[in-house]
C-alpha cells in the first residue's frame, strides 16, 4: 500500500490501462454532474488502487479478478500509517466503494464481461456516536473572539451562523452578502451537499451579529472583488479556504478548553443535539440539516438524552426515589396454625 514515487506513469496513459479506464470514468462523472469533492476522493482513492495494481504488474482491467481485490481488501486492513494507525473503517470503506463503482462502470461500457467487485463485502464502520458541544460549552468558545479587531467580529458572526443554522463548512464559506434575508429571519443556501438549494431559519440573534460584521468589519477586510462573498479571510481578503476555516474554529475551541474533536462540524452536531432534545421532529432537523435520508438524522436521536431520561425517571423503580428494600419482592406471611 505504499504510494510509488511518480503516482502515474509519465506521459499520457497506456490505452486500454487501468489508469486509462479510470481517466474515462472520471470523466464520466464530470459530465454527470458529481460535486467537486467527490471527483477528489474518487480520483484519489483509485489512484491509490493503480498504484497498487502496477506494484503487481497487474495493468489492465481484465487482470483483476475477485481474489486480486480480496487481496486489496486486506492490504487495506493491515496497512498502518506513519504514526502507526491503521485505517480507519470508513476510510477502507471509502476505498472500496471507489473500486466497485469503477469496475461497475467497466461492465456499463463493455470492457468486462461481470464485476470482480460486486461481491465483496464492506468492513463494517463503527457506530459512534456524535461529539457534540453543551451550552456552557458553547458559550465559552462564542465568546473567545477579541471583539475590538475586524476578524474577532467576523469570526463571533460565523460561530453564531454556524450554532444556529447547523450548515456545512462548506456552505458557510460559499453564503453571500445576499444569502440572509435579516426580516424573515431565513438563510438560503445554495448548492449544498448534492448540489440542492434549501432555505432554513436563522435566529435573530445571529443576524444581529452578521449585521454587526457587514457594517463594521467587512468593508476593512474586503481586498478586490469577492463576488459578493459573505465571510472574508484576513489572509486574502477572499472567500475562504475550507482548510483555513475548520483551522480557525478549532483554534476557539481549543482556546475554550475544549478537549472534543471537530470543528465547524461540531456545532452542526451540536445544533441537531439541541434542537432535538428542545422537542424538534427529526424530520425538521432532517431539513435543517440538508440531509437526504431521514436515516442520517436519526443518529442524533443516540445522543438526545432528555426524553430517555424523562421516561426512566417515570419507569424505573429507582429513578422514581424507591428503596431497594421496598422494591424487593415481599416474602408471603406464613400460615397461622
Amino acid at each position: 500500500m505504499r504510494k510509488s514515487k511518480l503516482p502515474c506513469p509519465p506521459g499520457p496513459p497506456t490505452p486500454g490501462s487501468i489508469r486509462a479506464h479510470i481517466a474515462g470514468y472520471l470523466e464520466s462523472l464530470r459530465i454527470k454532474g458529481f460535486s467537486d469533492s467527490t471527483l477528489h476522493v474518487r480520483t484519489f482513492n483509485l489512484g491509490v488502487f493503480a498504484d497498487w495494481t502496477e506494484e503487481r504488474g497487474i495493468t489492465k482491467p481484465q487482470e483483476v479478478t475477485r481474489p486480486i481485490l480480496e487481496r486489496y481488501q486486506r492490504t487495506l486492513f493491515y496497512y498502518r500509517k506513519k504514526d502507526g494507525r491503521p485505517l480507519g473503517a470508513s476510510t477502507q470503506q471509502a476505498r472500496l466503494v471507489s473500486v466497485r463503482s469503477f469496475f461497475k462502470w467497466l461492465v456499463r461500457q463493455d470492457v468486462l464481461l461481470f464485476n470482480p467487485a460486486s461481491e465483496i463485502d464492506l468492513p463494517k464502520g463503527e457506530d459512534r456516536l456524535p461529539h457534540f458541544l453543551t451550552e456552557s460549552e458553547v458559550g465559552q468558545v462564542l465568546n473567545r473572539p477579541d471583539l475590538n479587531t475586524p476578524t474577532g467580529i467576523r469570526d463571533r458572526a460565523m460561530l453564531e451562523v454556524l450554532y444556529c443554522t447547523g450548515m456545512r463548512r462548506k456552505e458557510l464559506a460559499e453564503l453571500t452578502v445576499f444569502s440572509i434575508d435579516a426580516e424573515r429571519l431565513t438563510v438560503t443556501i445554495r448548492k449544498g451537499k448534492g448540489k440542492k438549494d434549501r432555505m432554513i431559519p436563522i435566529a435573530s440573534r445571529a443576524v444581529e451579529w452578521v449585521e454587526k460584521y457587514l457594517e463594521d468589519a467587512r468593508p476593512k477586510l474586503v481586498v478586490g472583488s469577492t463576488g459578493h462573498t459573505l465571510f472574508v479571510s484576513s489572509k486574502t481578503g477572499q472567500a475562504f479556504e475550507l482548510q483555513h476555516l475548520s483551522d480557525l474554529v478549532s483554534g476557539y475551541i481549543e482556546d475554550a478548553g475544549i478537549n472534543k474533536p471537530g470543528a465547524c462540524h461540531l456545532f452542526r452536531h451540536t445544533m441537531a443535539t439541541a434542537m432535538l432534545e428542545g422537542g424538534a421532529d427529526t424530520r425538521f432537523i432532517q431539513q435543517m440539516l440538508g440531509h437526504a435520508d431521514l436515516k442520517t438524522t436519526q443518529i442524533y436521536t443516540q445522543v438526545s438524552i432528555t426524553k430517555l431520561q424523562q421516561v426512566y425517571s417515570q419507569t424505573h423503580p429507582a429513578a422514581k426515589g424507591e428503596s431497594a428494600t421496598a422494591a424487593a419482592v415481599k416474602t408471603p406471611e406464613s400460615d397461622p396454625e
